[in-house]
């Protein structure tokens, strides 16, 4: 027997009506129901039986075992709305006089495509949600917001070269990595430049185990080894032509960058 609270659903201003529970009963549950094993009493009064058309129900035992999975599936059934959104809140802004819905939920794209929401002025601070849904592109751009947003409500002020840099370290590789052991390793293949953020002694050893080159490109792996980074005034060479001698005032120098 299922009741509706009909004050409380009407408080709400939820779109739920008798129809709507019926429907979803017989669409939703995971026992075969029709709408013969429906009874509907009152508008807010809904009796469910046991299938009888099927075969399995003919004993009391049998019964008994089907009234226990409705009455463990039915309370699961989602009647109306998404079934991963667990909190929802309608808030207005006092300046332009605008509401915003913020929902506690996963499923991005459930909520985009939900009727009377703005799709594209839909965000998330789901950065792994948001790189399945809309691409790594847009939780790039959500990384960086974050940052940003995060930093400015501890009054501290980042430049926005500095967080975009991050944010292209953590998503150029077409997926999201986070600033640990486990990204990093993803992020660079440098023996060096690993050992010099976390657990040196094991990737020194996992290196020479496994005869491991390391080219030395990085800013890590040149402070570490005493030659100039590929930076500033380290990035070109100053040669000189060596195949014929000139006098000293005809010499011409090549920058080779």
């Amino acid at each position: 027997m299922i009741k509706l609270h009909l004050g409380r659903i009407r408080m709400l201003q939820l779109e739920i009506n008798h129809s709507t529970v019926i429907k979803n009963i017989i669409s939703g549950s995971k026992i075969k129901l029709t709408n013969q094993d429906i009874k509907l009493f009152s508008e807010s009064l809904i009796a469910v039986y046991p299938p009888t058309a099927s075969k399995t129900v003919r004993t009391v035992q049998s019964i008994y075992v089907v009234m226990q999975q409705l009455k463990k599936s039915l309370p699961s059934i989602v009647v109306k709305g998404i079934s991963t959104v667990n909190r929802a809140i309608i808030h207005k802004e006092a300046s332009d006089n605008t509401y915003k819905l913020l929902v506690e939920s996963k499923s991005l794209r459930d909520v985009m495509t939900t009727r009377g929401v703005l799709g594209v002025k839909t965000t998330s601070n789901h950065i792994g949600e948001v790189a399945n849904t809309l691409g790594i592109e847009a939780a790039r751009s959500v990384i960086i917001s974050e940052i940003i947003y995060t930093m400015s409500n501890h009054g501290m002020t980042i430049d926005y070269r500095h967080v975009m840099l991050l944010g292209d370290l953590m998503s150029y590789r077409g997926e999201v990595l986070g600033c640990t052991r486990f990204g990093l390793g993803k992020m660079k293949e440098s023996v060096l430049h690993l050992a010099s953020f976390e657990s040196t002694t094991d990737h020194l050893f996992d290196a020479s185990f496994h005869g491991l080159n390391d080219p030395i490109n990085g800013v890590s792996e040149c402070i570490m080894m005493g030659i100039p980074m590929s930076l500033g005034t380290g990035i070109f060479k100053l040669l000189q032509k060596p195949h014929h001698r000139r006098p000293a005032k005809q010499r011409k120098l090549i920058f080779d960058r």
